[in-house]
């Protein structure tokens, strides 16, 4: 493909910059204190700031950029997404919050979804109105999702669900969440798995949030107790989720991958002159492999959004991208500390920059655990990319009850 840009993206992004030029200094405030608290005021002024801001990209037509016009989208390209993204990440520290709910749960609705759950739903997240969390994982069931045991049992045209999920970002911000279920133990475990949109606010769902060692808690376990969810809230069919969970994860791969790093070259430089270390020549290293390493990450990232673009889901190259994604956030933040030298072993005010490197270093495992481990992604390539054989499998074709646990 072309990378210069075309008349039309070079547009495109002038009235991106238009727009966030305007309306930035709406939404005043930092990401870091969000993520590198535990002070429930700090995080609830993070998500008011993305509703705010939700809002203003909805009201001027900024919202689901790449959704169909029909869905209250502008029907744009990926490339053209990625173009305002890029911008958007620059300036706005708010936008991640609808992240899980505009790229997530909005693809997986629009693919699966029921004229009616569109026509509830869509409109709310384009406009901010509420946030979505995934709720996906469980202590036995992370990597290994198609092991989830978290119940639901058909009761009328209710469903009762029982079980604990784990890991779910922002769940105590969330009036909405994806839920996966086990509605058949006779079924092999990829099947017999149904996906619920369930209401956060609902009698039985208990919110534990989960401190994390960078200090915020942006983690919780989520338990369920007899909480009845109705059957119109299934997305897709009983006992068929894992069609819609495939959706979900490509797009979860993709937005991990795709997001920009923390840390861009001229910040690393910046540290590494602070720290009087810029003539090193192995720091010089260091720095050119890290630079080659983040655009080698938005080559990848035009690589998603032009398959995207073509009408392509992200396939493998989704789990290429995150892989590539983890690596250099591990990297980076290795090298980072090695920057901070002994003020790297200090932390919030008595450390260089109020501790950011310090969070940088520490939340890199967020990125290399969720969305799929870096073994995970791994196998994905070598069977999907390299064609290597599967991993074996000893639960194939077992019903689930059977599974040794």
């Amino acid at each position: 493909m072309d990378f210069d840009e075309t008349p039309e993206e070079r547009s495109f992004r002038a009235e991106a910059i238009e727009f966030l030029e305007a309306h930035e200094a709406e939404v005043p405030g930092h990401d870091l204190a969000a993520f590198a608290t535990d002070e429930p005021e700090a995080a609830r002024a993070h998500v008011d700031r993305g509703r705010r801001w939700q809002r203003i990209k909805h009201d001027h037509g900024w919202a689901g950029l790449t959704w169909p016009i029909e869905h209250g989208g502008r029907g744009l390209s990926s490339i053209l997404a990625g173009i305002f993204a890029q911008e958007e990440k620059a300036r706005v520290d708010a936008a991640g919050v609808f992240a899980v709910g505009i790229g997530m749960v909005g693809p997986t609705l629009i693919a699966h979804g029921t004229t009616e759950q569109q026509r509830r739903f869509l409109p709310a997240l384009l406009r901010g109105d509420e946030v979505w969390c995934q709720l996906f994982s469980e202590p036995n069931a992370g990597s290994d999702l198609a092991g989830l045991r978290t119940t639901a049992v058909r009761d009328g045209d209710e469903w009762v669900v029982n079980g604990q999920k784990v890991w779910t970002s922002g769940a105590q911000h969330s009036e909405w969440g994806v839920l996966l279920t086990r509605t058949d133990l006779d079924a092999p475990k990829h099947r017999g798995i149904t996906y619920f949109l369930v209401d956060m606010r609902t009698s039985g769902i208990e919110v534990r949030p989960l401190r994390q060692a960078t200090g915020a808690s942006h983690f919780n376990e989520v338990f369920f107790d007899d909480v009845r969810v109705p059957h119109e809230n299934i997305l897709g069919q009983p006992n068929a989720g894992w069609g819609p969970i495939l959706t979900t994860l490509a797009n979860e791969r993709s937005l991990i991958g795709g997001g920009s790093a923390r840390t861009g070259t001229t910040e690393l430089m910046s540290l590494a002159e602070r720290a009087d270390l810029l003539a090193d020549r192995c720091v010089r290293q260091d720095l050119a492999r890290a630079h080659t390493r983040a655009e080698l990450l938005r080559y990848l990232g035009y690589r998603v959004r032009t398959a995207a673009s073509r009408g392509v889901m992200p396939g493998p190259e989704s789990s290429v991208m995150k892989l590539a994604m983890s690596h250099h956030l591990a990297a980076t933040a290795d090298l980072v500390m090695a920057l901070n030298g002994v003020a790297g072993t200090l932390a919030g005010a008595d450390a260089i920059d109020h501790g950011r490197w310090q969070v940088e270093f520490v939340a890199q495992w967020a990125s290399r655990i969720g969305g799929g481990t870096d073994e995970i992604q791994r196998n994905t390539i070598g069977e999907k990319v390299l064609g290597l054989p599967s991993e074996p499998r000893l639960d194939k074709g077992v019903a689930f009850r059977d599974i040794p646990t």
